[in-house]
Protein backbone atom coordinates (compact mmCIF):
# COMPACT_ATOMS: atom_id res chain seq x y z
CA UNK A 1 0.00 0.00 0.00
CA UNK A 2 1.64 3.30 -1.23
CA UNK A 3 1.41 5.52 1.79
CA UNK A 4 1.76 9.38 1.45
CA UNK A 5 2.12 11.60 4.43
CA UNK A 6 1.89 15.04 3.46
CA UNK A 7 4.26 16.99 5.94
CA UNK A 8 3.05 20.63 6.44
CA UNK A 9 4.90 23.69 8.03
CA UNK A 10 3.15 23.91 11.52
CA UNK A 11 4.93 26.17 13.99
CA UNK A 12 7.30 28.39 11.44
CA UNK A 13 10.50 27.43 13.16
CA UNK A 14 9.69 28.51 16.67
CA UNK A 15 12.69 31.89 16.41
CA UNK A 16 10.92 33.53 13.84
CA UNK A 17 9.66 37.21 14.10
CA UNK A 18 7.99 37.16 10.68
CA UNK A 19 5.53 34.31 12.06
CA UNK A 20 6.06 32.24 8.12
CA UNK A 21 5.45 28.73 7.68
CA UNK A 22 5.90 26.36 4.62
CA UNK A 23 3.66 24.59 2.64
CA UNK A 24 0.43 22.90 2.73
CA UNK A 25 -1.62 24.36 5.80
CA UNK A 26 -0.28 26.95 7.77
CA UNK A 27 0.62 30.60 6.92
CA UNK A 28 1.62 31.78 10.71
CA UNK A 29 1.41 35.60 9.10
CA UNK A 30 0.28 37.41 12.13
CA UNK A 31 -1.22 36.72 15.61
CA UNK A 32 -4.72 37.09 16.04
CA UNK A 33 -6.46 39.32 18.73
CA UNK A 34 -7.13 37.09 21.97
CA UNK A 35 -11.40 36.52 21.71
CA UNK A 36 -13.40 37.90 24.10
CA UNK A 37 -14.57 36.15 27.51
CA UNK A 38 -16.33 38.36 29.53
CA UNK A 39 -19.62 37.11 29.88
CA UNK A 40 -19.29 33.76 29.15
CA UNK A 41 -18.23 30.24 30.17
CA UNK A 42 -17.31 28.40 27.61
CA UNK A 43 -17.78 24.63 27.92
CA UNK A 44 -14.68 23.45 28.71
CA UNK A 45 -13.81 26.09 31.47
CA UNK A 46 -17.13 25.39 33.99
CA UNK A 47 -14.71 22.46 35.95
CA UNK A 48 -12.03 26.19 36.52
CA UNK A 49 -12.00 28.30 39.71
CA UNK A 50 -14.65 31.40 38.02
CA UNK A 51 -13.61 34.85 39.13
CA UNK A 52 -16.37 36.55 40.79
CA UNK A 53 -17.01 40.17 42.59
CA UNK A 54 -18.82 40.77 45.56
CA UNK A 55 -21.95 42.99 45.08
CA UNK A 56 -24.75 43.79 47.55
CA UNK A 57 -23.62 40.49 49.53
CA UNK A 58 -24.10 38.37 45.99
CA UNK A 59 -21.58 37.20 43.58
CA UNK A 60 -21.26 38.78 40.20
CA UNK A 61 -20.09 36.42 37.45
CA UNK A 62 -17.12 38.80 35.34
CA UNK A 63 -15.41 36.20 33.44
CA UNK A 64 -14.65 32.67 32.90
CA UNK A 65 -11.22 31.96 34.26
CA UNK A 66 -9.47 30.08 31.45
CA UNK A 67 -6.60 33.10 30.70
CA UNK A 68 -7.08 35.36 27.76
CA UNK A 69 -4.34 35.20 25.30
CA UNK A 70 -2.76 38.69 26.77
CA UNK A 71 -2.77 37.06 30.47
CA UNK A 72 -1.37 33.68 28.76
CA UNK A 73 2.09 35.66 27.35
CA UNK A 74 2.31 38.11 30.76
CA UNK A 75 2.67 34.88 32.56
CA UNK A 76 5.41 33.82 29.42
CA UNK A 77 7.50 37.29 30.91
CA UNK A 78 10.34 38.38 29.17
CA UNK A 79 11.44 35.38 27.33
CA UNK A 80 7.91 36.17 25.23
CA UNK A 81 8.67 39.84 24.51
CA UNK A 82 12.19 39.73 23.76
CA UNK A 83 13.59 40.07 20.08
CA UNK A 84 13.90 36.39 18.39
CA UNK A 85 16.29 36.22 15.22
CA UNK A 86 14.24 36.55 11.73
CA UNK A 87 13.24 33.14 10.10
CA UNK A 88 11.52 33.98 6.34
CA UNK A 89 9.71 31.42 4.41
CA UNK A 90 10.70 32.41 0.99
CA UNK A 91 8.04 30.50 -0.34
CA UNK A 92 5.21 32.24 1.49
CA UNK A 93 7.27 35.42 1.03
CA UNK A 94 9.31 35.76 -2.00
CA UNK A 95 9.90 39.70 -1.82
CA UNK A 96 13.33 40.12 -1.46
CA UNK A 97 14.40 41.13 2.17
CA UNK A 98 16.81 43.92 3.87
CA UNK A 99 19.74 42.03 4.60
CA UNK A 100 21.58 42.49 7.55
CA UNK A 101 25.34 43.94 7.06
CA UNK A 102 26.14 43.03 10.74
CA UNK A 103 25.79 39.06 10.87
CA UNK A 104 25.36 36.30 8.45
CA UNK A 105 22.28 35.00 6.56
CA UNK A 106 21.92 31.33 6.27
CA UNK A 107 19.85 29.88 3.33
CA UNK A 108 18.79 26.41 4.39
CA UNK A 109 16.01 23.64 3.04
CA UNK A 110 12.72 24.62 4.61
CA UNK A 111 11.60 21.73 5.65
CA UNK A 112 14.68 20.61 7.78
CA UNK A 113 15.20 17.62 5.68
CA UNK A 114 18.72 18.67 4.35
CA UNK A 115 21.44 17.52 6.20
CA UNK A 116 24.10 19.65 4.83
CA UNK A 117 21.68 22.35 6.03
CA UNK A 118 21.65 20.65 9.44
CA UNK A 119 25.87 21.17 9.34
CA UNK A 120 25.59 24.60 8.95
CA UNK A 121 22.68 25.19 11.44
CA UNK A 122 24.59 23.39 13.93
CA UNK A 123 27.26 25.20 13.87
CA UNK A 124 26.26 28.56 14.34
CA UNK A 125 23.68 27.49 17.12
CA UNK A 126 26.81 26.19 18.85
CA UNK A 127 28.93 29.28 18.53
CA UNK A 128 25.77 30.88 19.79
CA UNK A 129 26.06 34.22 17.09
CA UNK A 130 23.27 35.89 15.64
CA UNK A 131 22.04 34.88 12.63
CA UNK A 132 19.29 35.19 10.14
CA UNK A 133 17.24 32.41 8.49
CA UNK A 134 15.88 32.28 4.35
CA UNK A 135 14.03 29.05 4.00
CA UNK A 136 14.39 27.82 0.59
CA UNK A 137 12.33 25.23 -0.89
CA UNK A 138 14.31 22.00 -2.55
CA UNK A 139 11.61 19.60 -3.86
CA UNK A 140 10.51 21.73 -7.10
CA UNK A 141 8.82 24.35 -5.87
CA UNK A 142 9.30 28.19 -6.35
CA UNK A 143 12.39 29.70 -4.87
CA UNK A 144 12.49 33.59 -4.87
CA UNK A 145 14.87 35.80 -7.39
CA UNK A 146 17.24 36.85 -4.73
CA UNK A 147 18.27 33.54 -4.58
CA UNK A 148 21.44 32.80 -6.50
CA UNK A 149 20.85 29.18 -7.31
CA UNK A 150 22.09 26.10 -6.43
CA UNK A 151 21.23 23.82 -3.46
CA UNK A 152 21.20 24.53 0.02
CA UNK A 153 23.09 25.32 2.09
CA UNK A 154 24.22 29.02 0.84
CA UNK A 155 25.43 31.44 3.56
CA UNK A 156 24.84 35.40 2.50
CA UNK A 157 27.98 37.30 4.59
CA UNK A 158 27.49 40.58 6.17
CA UNK A 159 30.02 41.74 3.48
CA UNK A 160 27.18 40.88 0.28
CA UNK A 161 29.13 38.00 -0.82
CA UNK A 162 27.02 34.52 -1.35
CA UNK A 163 29.01 31.38 -0.25
CA UNK A 164 27.91 27.60 -0.30
CA UNK A 165 29.42 23.87 0.39
CA UNK A 166 28.90 22.98 4.03
CA UNK A 167 32.04 22.08 5.26
CA UNK A 168 33.72 25.25 3.71
CA UNK A 169 30.92 27.27 5.49
CA UNK A 170 31.65 25.50 8.86
CA UNK A 171 35.36 26.26 8.55
CA UNK A 172 34.87 29.79 8.05
CA UNK A 173 32.76 30.22 10.89
CA UNK A 174 35.34 28.84 12.71
CA UNK A 175 37.64 31.01 11.16
CA UNK A 176 36.12 33.84 12.00
CA UNK A 177 34.21 32.64 15.66
CA UNK A 178 36.23 32.28 19.02
CA UNK A 179 33.50 31.52 20.43
CA UNK A 180 33.35 27.33 19.74
CA UNK A 181 36.77 25.97 18.72
CA UNK A 182 35.88 23.67 15.51
CA UNK A 183 39.81 22.31 14.95
CA UNK A 184 38.97 22.48 11.54
CA UNK A 185 43.04 22.79 11.38
CA UNK A 186 43.54 19.76 13.06
CA UNK A 187 44.59 16.94 10.28
CA UNK A 188 42.98 14.35 12.61
CA UNK A 189 39.53 16.11 12.49
CA UNK A 190 40.42 16.76 9.00
CA UNK A 191 40.98 13.10 8.45
CA UNK A 192 38.07 11.65 10.57
CA UNK A 193 35.59 14.34 7.95
CA UNK A 194 37.03 12.73 4.89
CA UNK A 195 36.47 9.54 6.00
CA UNK A 196 32.84 9.94 5.77
CA UNK A 197 33.18 9.60 2.41
CA UNK A 198 34.74 6.59 2.10
CA UNK A 199 32.57 4.85 4.45
CA UNK A 200 29.11 6.14 3.93
CA UNK A 201 27.70 3.94 0.71
CA UNK A 202 28.60 5.06 -2.30
CA UNK A 203 25.99 3.81 -4.85
CA UNK A 204 22.97 5.25 -2.91
CA UNK A 205 20.46 7.55 -4.39
CA UNK A 206 20.90 11.14 -3.82
CA UNK A 207 18.31 12.83 -1.83
CA UNK A 208 18.52 15.02 0.95
CA UNK A 209 15.59 13.65 2.99
CA UNK A 210 16.55 10.25 2.97
CA UNK A 211 20.17 10.20 2.40
CA UNK A 212 22.69 6.93 1.87
CA UNK A 213 19.42 4.80 2.08
CA UNK A 214 18.20 4.19 -1.03
CA UNK A 215 19.17 2.05 -4.20
CA UNK A 216 18.55 3.66 -7.66
CA UNK A 217 15.67 1.31 -8.76
CA UNK A 218 13.70 2.90 -5.03
CA UNK A 219 14.98 -0.04 -3.06
CA UNK A 220 16.18 -0.05 0.37
CA UNK A 221 20.08 -0.41 0.19
CA UNK A 222 20.85 -4.03 1.39
CA UNK A 223 20.77 -4.64 5.17
CA UNK A 224 24.82 -5.73 4.78
CA UNK A 225 25.41 -2.62 3.25
CA UNK A 226 24.27 -0.62 6.02
CA UNK A 227 25.99 -2.99 8.85
CA UNK A 228 28.98 -2.13 6.74
CA UNK A 229 28.63 0.89 7.19
CA UNK A 230 28.02 0.99 10.79
CA UNK A 231 30.78 -1.17 11.95
CA UNK A 232 33.42 0.65 10.27
CA UNK A 233 32.09 3.98 12.18
CA UNK A 234 32.05 2.12 15.46
CA UNK A 235 35.67 1.23 14.25
CA UNK A 236 36.53 4.82 13.75
CA UNK A 237 35.43 5.94 17.24
CA UNK A 238 37.16 3.66 18.51
CA UNK A 239 40.24 4.41 17.56
CA UNK A 240 39.76 8.21 18.58
CA UNK A 241 39.21 6.82 21.88
CA UNK A 242 35.72 8.55 21.72
CA UNK A 243 33.17 9.47 22.56
CA UNK A 244 33.50 11.97 19.65
CA UNK A 245 35.06 11.40 16.68
CA UNK A 246 38.50 12.59 17.35
CA UNK A 247 38.55 12.02 21.27
CA UNK A 248 37.39 13.46 24.34
CA UNK A 249 36.07 16.83 22.65
CA UNK A 250 33.48 18.13 19.99
CA UNK A 251 35.13 19.46 16.99
CA UNK A 252 33.87 19.94 13.19
CA UNK A 253 34.33 15.77 12.85
CA UNK A 254 31.10 15.41 15.20
CA UNK A 255 29.46 18.37 12.79
CA UNK A 256 30.10 16.62 9.42
CA UNK A 257 28.59 13.00 10.46
CA UNK A 258 25.86 13.80 13.25
CA UNK A 259 22.91 14.78 10.90
CA UNK A 260 23.60 11.40 8.75
CA UNK A 261 24.28 9.46 11.40
CA UNK A 262 20.88 11.07 13.62
CA UNK A 263 18.78 10.11 10.06
CA UNK A 264 20.22 6.30 10.01
CA UNK A 265 19.38 6.39 13.99
CA UNK A 266 15.72 6.94 13.67
CA UNK A 267 15.05 5.32 10.12
CA UNK A 268 17.16 2.37 9.42
CA UNK A 269 15.16 0.23 12.15
CA UNK A 270 12.13 1.71 9.37
CA UNK A 271 14.00 -0.60 6.59
CA UNK A 272 15.44 -3.73 8.13
CA UNK A 273 13.81 -4.80 11.62
CA UNK A 274 16.52 -5.04 14.24
CA UNK A 275 19.18 -3.07 12.57
CA UNK A 276 19.80 -0.27 15.15
CA UNK A 277 22.72 1.94 14.83
CA UNK A 278 22.68 3.03 18.46
CA UNK A 279 22.67 -0.74 19.58
CA UNK A 280 24.95 -0.73 22.56
CA UNK A 281 26.03 -4.43 22.13
CA UNK A 282 26.57 -4.43 18.86
CA UNK A 283 27.86 -0.82 18.04
CA UNK A 284 29.17 0.31 21.77
CA UNK A 285 31.56 3.07 20.58
CA UNK A 286 28.70 4.44 17.87
CA UNK A 287 26.30 3.96 20.85
CA UNK A 288 28.36 6.30 23.07
CA UNK A 289 28.79 9.39 20.22
CA UNK A 290 25.08 8.87 19.90
CA UNK A 291 24.35 10.05 23.52
CA UNK A 292 27.30 12.22 23.88
CA UNK A 293 25.63 14.07 21.00
CA UNK A 294 22.25 14.18 22.91
CA UNK A 295 23.69 15.91 25.93
CA UNK A 296 25.06 18.96 23.88
CA UNK A 297 22.73 21.71 24.27
CA UNK A 298 22.48 23.01 20.86
CA UNK A 299 21.78 20.22 19.07
CA UNK A 300 19.52 18.06 21.36
CA UNK A 301 17.60 21.07 22.50
CA UNK A 302 17.03 22.74 18.86
CA UNK A 303 18.30 21.00 15.79
CA UNK A 304 18.24 17.22 16.30
CA UNK A 305 14.80 15.55 14.49
CA UNK A 306 13.03 12.58 16.22
CA UNK A 307 11.88 9.15 15.51
CA UNK A 308 8.77 9.84 14.73
CA UNK A 309 9.68 13.10 12.27
CA UNK A 310 12.14 11.32 10.44
CA UNK A 311 10.11 8.15 10.27
CA UNK A 312 7.00 10.59 8.25
CA UNK A 313 9.80 11.61 5.90
CA UNK A 314 10.66 8.09 5.36
CA UNK A 315 7.00 7.19 4.33
CA UNK A 316 6.53 10.05 2.11
CA UNK A 317 6.82 9.08 -1.50
CA UNK A 318 9.22 10.35 -4.35
CA UNK A 319 12.26 12.37 -3.62
CA UNK A 320 14.72 9.19 -2.62
CA UNK A 321 12.68 6.48 -3.26
CA UNK A 322 12.14 6.98 -6.49
CA UNK A 323 8.38 8.10 -6.17
CA UNK A 324 7.44 4.30 -4.12
CA UNK A 325 7.53 3.40 -0.68
CA UNK A 326 8.35 -0.27 -0.04
CA UNK A 327 5.52 -1.88 2.04
CA UNK A 328 7.60 -3.09 4.41
CA UNK A 329 8.47 -0.06 5.30
CA UNK A 330 4.98 1.07 6.28
CA UNK A 331 4.29 -2.53 8.39
CA UNK A 332 7.95 -1.31 9.75
CA UNK A 333 7.08 1.87 11.41
CA UNK A 334 3.53 0.63 13.23
CA UNK A 335 5.60 -1.86 14.61
CA UNK A 336 8.00 0.12 16.06
CA UNK A 337 5.15 2.78 17.16
CA UNK A 338 3.91 -0.10 19.20
CA UNK A 339 6.89 -0.57 20.52
CA UNK A 340 7.30 2.76 21.91
CA UNK A 341 4.21 2.86 22.98
CA UNK A 342 4.43 -0.08 25.09
CA UNK A 343 8.07 1.02 26.91
CA UNK A 344 6.16 4.72 27.23
CA UNK A 345 3.65 3.05 29.02
CA UNK A 346 6.18 0.84 31.33
CA UNK A 347 7.60 3.78 32.61
CA UNK A 348 4.81 5.61 33.29
CA UNK A 349 5.21 8.01 30.20
CA UNK A 350 8.33 9.32 31.96
CA UNK A 351 9.38 12.42 29.24
CA UNK A 352 12.67 12.15 29.21
CA UNK A 353 13.43 15.50 29.25
CA UNK A 354 16.81 16.97 30.43
CA UNK A 355 15.95 20.19 32.48
CA UNK A 356 19.44 20.91 33.03
CA UNK A 357 20.22 21.08 29.17
CA UNK A 358 17.51 22.73 28.32
CA UNK A 359 18.50 25.67 30.86
CA UNK A 360 22.08 25.37 29.52
CA UNK A 361 20.26 26.17 25.95
CA UNK A 362 17.74 28.74 27.05
CA UNK A 363 20.33 30.94 29.04
CA UNK A 364 22.50 32.77 26.34
CA UNK A 365 19.09 33.07 24.55
CA UNK A 366 16.80 35.20 25.71
CA UNK A 367 14.05 34.91 23.57
CA UNK A 368 14.04 31.28 24.36
CA UNK A 369 11.40 29.82 27.32
CA UNK A 370 12.87 28.19 30.59
CA UNK A 371 11.53 25.20 29.98
CA UNK A 372 10.38 22.97 27.11
CA UNK A 373 6.96 23.09 27.82
CA UNK A 374 6.74 26.70 28.73
CA UNK A 375 8.49 27.31 25.12
CA UNK A 376 6.19 24.65 23.70
CA UNK A 377 2.97 27.67 24.86
CA UNK A 378 5.21 30.62 23.13
CA UNK A 379 4.90 28.71 20.05
CA UNK A 380 1.16 27.86 19.96
CA UNK A 381 0.62 31.77 21.24
CA UNK A 382 2.41 32.88 18.55
CA UNK A 383 0.85 30.94 15.43
CA UNK A 384 -2.08 30.47 17.48
CA UNK A 385 -4.36 32.19 14.32
CA UNK A 386 -2.75 29.75 11.77
CA UNK A 387 -2.99 26.73 14.06
CA UNK A 388 -6.86 27.36 14.70
CA UNK A 389 -7.45 27.65 10.94
CA UNK A 390 -5.57 24.80 9.97
CA UNK A 391 -7.43 22.06 13.15
CA UNK A 392 -10.70 23.89 11.70
CA UNK A 393 -9.95 22.53 8.49
CA UNK A 394 -8.87 19.05 9.47
CA UNK A 395 -12.00 19.15 11.97
CA UNK A 396 -14.09 19.98 8.57
CA UNK A 397 -12.53 17.71 6.46
CA UNK A 398 -12.27 14.80 8.99
CA UNK A 399 -8.39 15.03 7.71
CA UNK A 400 -7.41 13.59 11.30
CA UNK A 401 -9.90 11.25 13.50
CA UNK A 402 -8.56 12.82 16.46
CA UNK A 403 -10.39 16.09 15.62
CA UNK A 404 -13.43 14.11 15.84
CA UNK A 405 -12.92 15.09 19.73
CA UNK A 406 -12.30 18.88 19.46
CA UNK A 407 -14.76 21.16 19.41
CA UNK A 408 -15.93 22.52 16.08
CA UNK A 409 -16.48 26.23 16.44
CA UNK A 410 -13.72 28.72 16.76
CA UNK A 411 -14.15 30.33 20.23
CA UNK A 412 -14.89 26.68 21.71
CA UNK A 413 -11.56 25.58 20.21
CA UNK A 414 -9.48 29.35 20.81
CA UNK A 415 -10.37 28.30 24.27
CA UNK A 416 -9.63 24.64 24.51
CA UNK A 417 -6.17 25.90 22.97
CA UNK A 418 -5.56 28.44 26.12
CA UNK A 419 -6.48 25.71 28.12
CA UNK A 420 -3.05 23.69 27.09
CA UNK A 421 -0.75 26.63 26.11
CA UNK A 422 -1.92 26.91 30.94
CA UNK A 423 -1.39 23.61 31.15
CA UNK A 424 2.31 23.59 30.02
CA UNK A 425 3.38 26.98 31.76
CA UNK A 426 1.61 25.45 34.87
CA UNK A 427 3.33 21.92 34.82
CA UNK A 428 -0.10 21.16 35.08
CA UNK A 429 -0.84 17.66 33.85
CA UNK A 430 -4.63 17.64 33.64
CA UNK A 431 -5.54 16.38 36.86
CA UNK A 432 -7.53 19.69 37.64
CA UNK A 433 -9.22 19.62 34.56
CA UNK A 434 -12.45 17.89 34.37
CA UNK A 435 -13.00 14.19 32.52
CA UNK A 436 -14.68 15.62 29.67
CA UNK A 437 -12.15 18.51 29.11
CA UNK A 438 -9.38 16.64 29.82
CA UNK A 439 -10.38 14.38 26.95
CA UNK A 440 -10.90 17.63 24.51
CA UNK A 441 -7.19 19.27 25.58
CA UNK A 442 -5.45 15.76 25.30
CA UNK A 443 -7.01 15.13 22.19
CA UNK A 444 -5.84 18.88 20.74
CA UNK A 445 -2.35 18.10 22.38
CA UNK A 446 -2.13 14.79 20.25
CA UNK A 447 -3.58 16.95 17.30
CA UNK A 448 -0.75 18.69 17.27
CA UNK A 449 1.97 15.92 17.84
CA UNK A 450 0.78 14.53 14.96
CA UNK A 451 1.07 17.67 12.73
CA UNK A 452 4.50 18.65 13.60
CA UNK A 453 7.73 18.06 12.31
CA UNK A 454 11.20 18.18 14.29
CA UNK A 455 13.55 20.31 13.88
CA UNK A 456 10.98 22.05 11.53
CA UNK A 457 8.31 22.99 14.08
CA UNK A 458 10.26 22.83 17.18
CA UNK A 459 13.17 21.33 19.28
CA UNK A 460 13.34 17.55 20.10
CA UNK A 461 13.10 18.43 23.86
CA UNK A 462 9.62 20.81 23.38
CA UNK A 463 8.52 18.34 21.09
CA UNK A 464 8.82 15.37 23.80
CA UNK A 465 7.16 17.81 26.65
CA UNK A 466 3.90 17.93 24.20
CA UNK A 467 3.83 14.57 23.41
CA UNK A 468 4.46 13.70 27.21
CA UNK A 469 1.08 15.71 28.29
CA UNK A 470 -0.98 14.45 25.42
CA UNK A 471 0.01 11.30 26.87
CA UNK A 472 -0.87 12.31 30.53
CA UNK A 473 -4.08 13.64 29.62
CA UNK A 474 -5.26 10.73 27.21
CA UNK A 475 -4.42 7.69 29.81
CA UNK A 476 -5.52 9.32 32.84
CA UNK A 477 -9.05 7.80 34.10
Amino acid sequence: MLIKVLLVAFFSLESSTIQHASVLCFSFSGIVPSLPVVGRIGKQAKHRQTSYEKLDNSKTLLWSSVPSWHDLEHEMGKTYRAPVPSCIDSVLQPATPKFSTDHPTLFRERHGWCPYSERVWLSLELLSVPYDTILIDNTGGPRPPYYSGGQTPQMKWPSGQQQGESMDLVQRLDSENQSFDFQMSNPEVKQAIAQFRSIFPSRARPSSRAAFLFQSNGEPLFRSTFEDTLLKTDQLLSESGGPFFTGEKFTAADIAWAPFLERYRYQLPCLHIGLCPDDQEKYPHLSAWYDAMDHNPEYACRVKGNSSSWRKVLLMAGFGNAGMVPPNIAENVQSLIREEDEQRNNINGKSGVDLDLWQKYAEPRPHVAPTPRAQVAQIISRNRDAILKDTLKQIHSKGDTIVDELPSTLEELDETMRELAEALLGGDDGTTLTNHSRRTVGAFASFLNNRMCVPRDMGAMPAASLQHLAWQLQTYN
